[in-house]
């Protein structure tokens, strides 16, 4: 057919497109109406196109609400391990830490024999101003029964937590008192800290615990440094171990303080992200303190950014254990009902361009959970040699050798103890009975405990209990066999557990970080270092290349 035929032929070709054209939509507008969206049919549209058949012809009737709740974890775990999704309910929840308040009654209590048990007041908190003890159990709230079986954390926190400047009227039974007290709390914003612990390790040495990087760590490490160096603080110990991450910016903020000026803390870029620097403005009021680090597998995200920007800046001195490996930028995205996207945008690289993030595969979430205890399996807690980067080698600002793709290497490498630790050791921590045995002993010799000068006193007074065994045989009774062998390779690590736990029960977190603190290597190693005058790193020693002198005929030979 030459070209003229077929130009004859192209408005018939029109007519007739725009007619199947016409039947086609008209077919999917009978039957997708309503509040079903239009569908297009393009491969990228086939989520929408598959709910709305589901909607339309699946046997029975679906909830497509919750197929889309549950469909999105799985959508976004094929993308990398960290973007996430939240539903609405949660967010609030997940924020509180990041936030550092929430509206409550300003209580922390267990569930313990179908009972809400007060473990602590908050301080200034809504509870502490209207008289509420620790030891108190909540039995009512605005007049109805608040025990049995129904009472999940889930149901009592929904209960106890309520908007600023609601009122909720709790029935509480007190210990030695026989009538039931009454007492209405009005919910404030209860502050959660992310600075737990903050004291003179020794008479030069300030040591501070940021356990999350939210709104106030800042303006919190702002306020310990200020009551450090009052105290007269020379040297620094900043502990990592555990902190998981956060905001981004409070790790820059902080770095700044003690970072002198231009230089670089970290930097991200992405796809459609372009490269975004934050550097130091020399502001800082630390900036010639020495500095240690302390980091352990857990310090993730957040954490990796400060501690990069201290080691690559050659700044201060990392000690511990290899850090987690998260490199990844999350932007949170919020829905209309509430709920939230949390999707990678970029990476997060350190001054000397090396990112930490560990290798991952897409899809393989399950793999990436795992790594942690595929560390252990491997040796890499007790054995440096044990560990394997697989990134490549970087310099810091003084030339030292740092690498990329897999976390922040200490300079120091710290094992851990794991001496004592035993089959019925992990089963009883696992089981969480350590925690219940040391409620029930705060709870049960309260009084007692209530004499103790401090805490010290309180930790002479408890090494002469015989703990250990006592628990032994309160863990019997909740069906974990007493095991005698075992239980004496155990004893010192699980009298150190439920002492820590006591003392957090009856003070806090601070207390009880100050006693592990008093034996812990991480913290010996610090103060080592302290001693020498070595926190701040020193540049490589150059190799002396050896000259190889010739003979002057042999060179001669050659020309």
């Amino acid at each position: 057919m030459n070209n003229n035929n077929y130009s004859r032929f192209i408005p018939l070709i029109t007519a007739i497109s725009l007619i199947v054209g016409l039947l086609i939509g008209s077919f999917y507008a009978n039957h997708f109406t309503g509040n079903r969206l239009s569908i297009i049919n393009t491969s990228s549209n086939k989520i929408n196109d598959l709910l709305h058949i589901i909607d339309d012809q699946y046997v029975d009737k679906v909830n497509l609400s919750d197929l889309v709740e549950k469909a999105m974890p799985q959508i976004l775990s094929e993308l990398d391990p960290h973007s996430s999704y939240t539903s609405a309910k949660d967010v609030e929840e997940e924020m509180q830490d990041l936030k550092g308040s929430f509206p409550g009654i300003g209580v922390v209590f267990t569930i313990y024999s179908d009972t809400a048990r007060i473990i602590r007041v908050v301080r200034g908190g809504p509870s502490d101003e209207v008289g509420l003890q620790a030891g108190d159990r909540i039995v009512t709230v605005d007049g109805k029964n608040f025990v049995g079986k129904m009472l999940t954390d889930d149901y009592a926190i929904s209960h106890l937590k309520g908007p600023k400047g609601s009122k909720v009227r709790l029935g509480i039974r007190r210990p030695g008192v026989k009538k039931l007290l009454s007492y209405t709390v009005v919910r404030d914003n209860v502050p959660i800290k992310s600075i737990s612990t903050a004291y003179m390790v020794d008479k030069t040495t300030g040591y501070i615990k940021i356990d999350s990087w939210g709104d106030t760590t800042y303006p919190e490490l702002l306020v310990a440094l200020a009551k450090l160096h009052q105290r007269g603080f020379k040297n620094l110990i900043i502990d990592l171990r555990g902190n998981r991450g956060g905001f981004m910016a409070p790790p820059i903020r902080i770095a700044n303080e003690f970072l002198p000026k231009d230089r670089l803390i970290v930097y991200t870029q992405g796809r459609k992200s372009p490269r975004s620097e934050y550097t130091s403005d020399g502001r800082g009021s630390y900036q010639t303190i020495p500095l240690i680090v302390l980091v352990d597998e857990t310090s993730a995200s957040s954490s990796e950014i400060f501690t990069a920007a201290i080691q690559d800046n050659d700044r201060g001195t990392i000690v511990g254990r290899r850090t987690f490996g998260k490199g990844l930028v999350q932007e949170p995205i919020q829905f209309p009902d509430g709920s939230m996207l949390r999707l990678t945008i970029a990476r997060y690289y350190s001054p000397s361009g090396r990112c930490l993030q560990k290798p991952y595969v897409q899809g393989k979430e399950s793999d990436y959970q795992m790594d942690l205890l595929k560390r252990a399996e491997k040796g890499e807690y007790v054995s440096a040699d044990s560990i394997h980067l697989s990134g490549k080698r970087y310099k810091t600002r003084l030339g030292r050798t740092v690498y990329g793709g897999g976390g922040v290497m200490p300079d120091y490498f710290v094992p851990e103890d794991t001496s004592g630790v035993t089959s019925y050791y992990i089963e009883a921590a696992s089981q969480g009975l350590l925690a219940q045995y040391a409620y029930i002993y705060v709870d049960y010799y309260r009084n007692r405990l209530n004499k103790m000068d401090s805490w010290t006193d309180m930790v002479k007074y408890l090494k002469k209990q015989n703990l250990p065994d006592k628990f032994a045989n309160f863990a019997a009774t909740k069906g974990l066999k007493r095991r005698n062998l075992l239980l004496r390779k155990s004893y010192h690590i699980m009298q150190r557990t439920l002492i820590n736990l006591i003392l957090n029960d009856f003070y806090d977190t601070d207390v009880s970080q100050m006693y592990l603190n008093e034996n812990d290597p991480n913290i010996a190693k610090a103060l080592e270092i302290f001693r020498a005058g070595k926190a701040f790193p020193q540049a490589p020693a150059k190799r002396a290349h050896k000259v190889v002198k010739r003979p002057v005929k042999a060179i001669k030979a050659r020309r």
